[in-house]
């Protein structure tokens, strides 16, 4: 696998983010393409060490679109630079949780896990009760050491505890929370060095796992609404 050449495509591409250029370079589309999809199998058998559930995917099953929605959006710049998949145990979907890869150039890159949806109330709903119910094993993931030495927990967040929820209950800071999500920057350095990238994030990764698991925990019996 060929991190650089993934890199060299994106930044060609963010300059020249326009449907001729993008239709004109196919070739370098599907040279960098293919070796994103090599780094993608070669890290599922990599997680897969220590995460068997995610053994089954295919990488061309969790990569995710270069194309952008420009609908509601005042960019419209008809592409996203960068190579996104999302790796668990059902796929791309955001839940279940899984192990989230961006390469994306000018150091934008990162290895992200968690919740990072905020749209969908019934999972919102379900995070929120498990954290009420099981606020030790939920201390116990973010305040252990390998945790807290790379990772704090993001998300968007209400002002204030919101109603139905103990303003007082020890967790009550992340009650506010509508997602939870962790994100790992990668330089453009470490990301060019195929060898380092992949090393560096499988040990993320792993170092991630115990977030997913509660996560994933609190997200049994969620169902994707329906389109």
């Amino acid at each position: 696998m060929n991190t650089e050449v993934i890199l060299n495509y994106l930044s060609c591409l963010s300059q020249n983010n326009n449907r001729e250029w993008y239709h004109g370079h196919k070739a370098e589309y599907k040279e960098a393409n293919e070796e994103f999809e090599s780094l993608v199998q070669e890290l599922i058998l990599g997680i897969g060490q220590f995460d068997s559930s995610i053994l089954n995917n295919s990488p061309k099953d969790l990569t995710f679109k270069l194309v952008r929605d420009t609908r509601f959006s005042h960019d419209k710049s008809p592409y996203n630079p960068a190579f996104r998949a999302h790796i668990s145990s059902m796929g791309k979907l955001p839940v279940p949780v899984g192990y989230y890869i961006m390469i994306k150039p000018g150091n934008q890159s990162f290895l992200g896990g968690g919740l990072f949806a905020d749209m969908f109330k019934d999972a919102t709903t379900m995070v929120r009760d498990y954290i009420t119910n099981h606020p030790h094993e939920w201390e116990q993931v973010i305040t252990a050491p390998e945790f807290k030495e790379i990772f704090h927990v993001q998300g968007t967040a209400l002002k204030n505890v919101p109603k139905g929820y103990d303003s007082t209950h020890s967790q009550a800071e992340y009650l506010k929370y509508k997602s939870w999500y962790l994100e790992y920057p990668v330089s453009d350095e470490i990301v060019k060095d195929a060898d380092n990238f992949f090393r560096t994030a499988v040990s993320v990764f792993e170092k991630m796992k115990p977030f997913n698991d509660y996560l994933n925990q609190a997200l049994k019996g969620f169902k994707m609404p329906e389109r």
